[in-house]
């Protein structure tokens, strides 16, 4: 026990998460199976509030496995000290090398004879998640004192600053429920803190791309609900608030801020909206009033000072800059006047400004507050692709010019800035963090460990700050389209009842949680809890869901018919046609003329379209970039792997499999697989009629039509049982693409086969070019071959760059393509020369001499195939390219 530490101050460090009497305190005949936890007083980050919580976390547990405390325990000692003080330095297993932020910091050792584990770092957090850790190792133990007796010593370091998850409001009738609801607040923040997030965001205004047409509006120009202002006494929501439901907002956001700093994580308010009037909008449910263009701005200003001086807690702010702001682009006057807010707050504030047109006058703007300022650039468009960074936009997303009104910029020559990360890793005033929108998939359950990994390594790339991650359900409800009852959209009322709202999500959050903080982390953490939830089930069920929640990532990736979530949903898609669409396109950002075939993959560089895979294979040509043949097998694998491993899990539980809490994830896996089998087939219908198109071959019409029978069938089998599991209306909007059920979209998919089988029976019967179908259908693309390249550790500006891969005799032709880190650049190509088995091209100093890091990849051709290098892993969760940055 440290000096100064008596018996008293033990039990009062003891009871710390509830009275001492909740506490069994060991007697003396049962010390040896107690645990003594001794906190350095003299420690300021051992006895912080964030670390106090966390212990009260660690007691909760030790109480419900009816683990006994004892100052004088001969059992187990947990010692909680930060690094480099008396007490941690006498620890004998204490390392020196502990000196990160948010370092966890595990060690086993010994005093007196007695086992012990010192939990240590140099900063509150990362003590705090080594509490956590022990929590949950005593909670998902039968035996948790031998596991944490016997446990190693761990030091666990994270290379992403920012782990963020953002929560907007969205809708008054689905999210005013849990809005006011403290203990819904209490597990869910709990929930990211043991998950290792360490910023929570919450979003306001970020239910409309513009103010137009709005209906539910609530929070959404968000001061009036919240504040009101000296001076602007005029300025109220019609019709009124309640008597107090303003002062109730604000109470509940001074609540929200104060729980999350009490858990050690940062609190970010989102302002997406900064409009105060609704155009065209006779259904919307308030109005703004009391505001004018002249006062718009002060009255905006002295709105945020008086919320940031209301909550202390704020410690970023988040605001969307372009015309969906409500502002027109260019309007810098009103930024300026905004962020005088900032810096009179007496306070480090961080401005993340959204990136999409996001130019350098802004920035100035921003640095002039003398604050932390950071782009936040959306990571796969609105979208979840796979677990790297595109390599190139779509040409949609080419700088523009000539662009004027309300969106000059970010639809003109900062157009490229819409999806990505634009040119800002060549500008040293701002970091990047990156926003993963919720498009793809945000109603069913996801969690993928190698996804998830992926995304961890991806959160730094070329030393970006981090990721912040759109929760799932973000958007439900949104644009007025809320219904009474939750967001959780059950039909069947037994699944309704077990998770309300988030708490379906626990293993996402937990796995996006703690492979952002190290996407080296071993599986321990995740199987546990399948373990503990579905016993024997666990690992089949793990399986189950991590190959379910691959699917939709590579049809995002592969192929995107919109980057805008507003309008295209992956996860409950509205389908377009096989042939060219001559009225109104669905998706109108997608290329002309808008059908199947010709849709852009969301990475043109890696991947190629369905057309052009077909005249590749007709014209005989070599490519090693990635085709929609192998992208629908690759889908049908992880189908077959996923519904193996759930027939096994379900299997193991016998009767159990009933039981709602596996239903739970084994419906949504159905759904998410059945979705994967009509796209796997939708994509060999376009490839047979592309082919058919340049052909004309009878048999290729016969294969499109029965690849389009088996997309039809594996969706209508899906949606049948959906039709059970959800409600009619899954509402994320207000039309029809955002809304609905899996079996809306079944007449669609009909009339388009019936289209189709009419088209086909009214072309004649005869081939206009013989090609070996046989040969062409079944050849294998992509050789495996054992290529070897050693990527340099950094590139120096303005010298040459030497780049060499070793091949196989079977290549003939190695080709270097390499890019600026700048999405406004396209890529380049080199024929790399031979000798000896080893393929060499230099990329001259010109080049080089670029503020931007440097990317490249290697295609690779042999005599009959291509492929590239590196190519994607087994689970597609590597990225598919080398990325440099400058240095000595």
């Amino acid at each position: 026990m440290s000096a100064g530490l008596n018996r008293r101050t033990f039990l009062k460090i003891t009871g710390a998460a509830g009275s001492v009497s909740a506490c069994r305190q060991a007697s003396a005949a049962d010390r040896s199976h107690a645990v003594a936890i001794e906190i350095d007083r003299e420690s300021p980050l051992a006895n912080s509030e964030p670390v106090s919580w966390a212990l009260g976390r660690l007691q909760k547990e030790l109480r419900a496995k009816e683990m006994e405390m004892a100052a004088d325990s001969s059992a187990l000692r947990i010692v909680i000290s930060q690094q480099g003080s008396p007490l941690a330095n006498s620890f004998p297993a204490t390392e020196s090398a502990i000196s990160r932020p948010e370092t966890v910091a595990l060690l086993a050792g010994s005093q007196n004879a007695v086992p012990s584990i010192l939990v240590t770092g140099v900063d509150a957090r990362g003590i705090v998640y080594g509490l956590l850790e022990l929590a949950d190792e005593v909670r998902y133990s039968d035996d948790p004192m031998r596991a944490l007796v016997t446990r190693r010593s761990i030091v666990e370091v994270t290379p992403n600053r920012v782990r963020s998850v953002a929560r907007p409001f969205l809708s008054e009738i689905e999210d005013k429920a849990w809005f006011y609801d403290r203990q819904f607040w209490t597990d869910y923040l709990d929930r990211l803190a043991a998950a290792r997030f360490n910023r929570f965001n919450f979003a306001l205004g970020f239910g409309y791309d513009f103010p137009r047409g709005v209906t539910g509006d609530y929070l959404h120009f968000p001061y009036p609900y919240l504040v009101e202002v000296p001076g602007y006494e005029q300025v109220h929501v019609e019709p009124a608030l309640q008597a107090g439901e303003r002062d109730r907002n604000l109470e509940t956001l001074q609540f929200i801020a104060a729980e999350t700093a009490r858990r050690g994580m940062e609190f970010q308010l989102g302002l997406w909206t900064h409009a105060y009037e609704w155009v065209d909008s006779p259904k919307a449910d308030h109005r703004i009033v009391g505001l004018n263009p002249k006062i718009h701005a002060p009255y905006c200003r002295d709105a945020l000072a008086v919320v940031l001086k209301a909550c202390p807690q704020i410690t970023g702010l988040t605001f969307r800059i372009h015309g969906e702001s409500g502002i027109p682009e260019r309007s810098y006057p009103f930024w300026e006047t905004l962020f005088e807010a900032i810096t009179r707050s007496g306070r480090t504030l961080e401005i993340e400004m959204h990136a999409k047109g996001l130019d350098p006058t802004m920035i100035e703007i921003a640095r002039k507050t003398g604050m932390p300022v950071k782009a936040g650039a959306k990571f796969w468009a609105e979208h979840q692709g796979l677990a790297y960074h595109q390599a190139d936009i779509r040409a949609t997303e080419y700088p523009k010019t000539g662009v004027t009104g309300t969106f000059t910029v970010s639809s003109g020559e900062r157009n490229f800035t819409r999806y990505g990360y634009g040119d800002f890793y060549g500008q040293d005033s701002i970091s990047v963090v990156y926003r993963v929108w919720p498009g793809t998939q945000r109603h069913l359950i996801w969690a993928d460990p190698a996804l998830a990994s992926g995304y961890g390594n991806a959160a730094h790339f070329c030393g970006a700050a981090g990721m912040e991650l759109c929760e799932p359900l973000t958007f439900k409800g949104r644009e007025g389209s809320g219904h009474p009852g939750g967001r959780n959209a059950y039909a069947d009322q037994t699944l309704a009842k077990l998770h309300p709202d988030s708490e379906k999500f626990a293993l996402t959050y937990l796995m996006w949680g703690r492979y952002l903080y190290s996407p080296d982390s071993t599986p321990a953490f995740y199987r546990r809890v399948f373990r503990q939830n579905y016993g024997e089930a666990g690992l089949g069920l793990e399986s189950a869901l991590s190959n379910s929640s691959r699917i939709l990532p590579l049809v995002t990736t592969a192929w995107l018919p919109s980057a805008s979530n507003h309008s295209l949903w992956i996860e409950l898609f509205t389908p377009i046609s096989i042939l060219p669409i001559k009225d109104k396109p669905i998706y109108s950002d997608s290329p002309a003329p808008h059908n199947v075939s010709v849709i852009s993959p969301l990475d043109p560089q890696i991947f190629l379209t369905i057309d052009q895979y077909a005249k590749n294979l007709i014209g005989g040509t070599k490519n090693g970039h990635y085709n929609h043949a192998e992208v629908a097998d690759a889908i049908e694998g992880m189908v077959a792997r996923s519904n193996h491993s759930l027939t096994v899990a379900r299997s193991s539980l016998g009767k159990r499999a009933d039981d709602a809490s596996f239903r739970q994830v084994e419906e949504d896996i159905r759904i998410v697989n059945g979705a994967g089998l009509y796209f796997a087939n939708l994509f060999r219908t376009a490839l047979y009629y592309s082919l058919f198109e340049q052909t004309g071959d009878p048999s290729l019409a016969k294969k499109a039509l029965a690849s389009y029978r088996d997309a039809r069938n594996a969706w209508a089998g899906m949606a049948a049982r959906a039709s059970k599991v959800y409600q009619a209306d899954v509402s994320y909007g207000s039309v029809f693409v955002r809304r609905g059920h899996w079996a809306d979209r079944l007449p669609m998919i009909d009339q388009d086969l019936a289209t189709l089988t009419a088209y086909f029976n009214s072309r004649p019967k005869q081939t206009t070019k013989t090609v070996d179908l046989t040969n062409l259908l079944n050849q294998k693309s992509r050789p495996v071959l054992e290529a070897k390249h050693a990527a340099p550790s950094h590139f120096t500006r303005t010298e040459d760059l030497t780049l060499s891969i070793e091949a196989p005799e079977t290549v003939h032709e190695v080709t270097l393509w390499y890019r600026h880190v700048n999405q406004a650049e396209r890529w380049s190509q080199m024929a790399m020369t031979s000798s000896e088995g080893t393929f060499k091209a230099t990329v001259p100093g010109s080049y080089t001499d670029s503020q931007f890091p440097f990317q490249y990849y290697f295609e690779l051709k042999t005599q009959n195939a291509a492929t590239l290098h590196p190519a994607f892993n087994a689970t597609f969760s590597n990225q598919p390219y080398f990325a440099l940055t400058s240095g000595a």
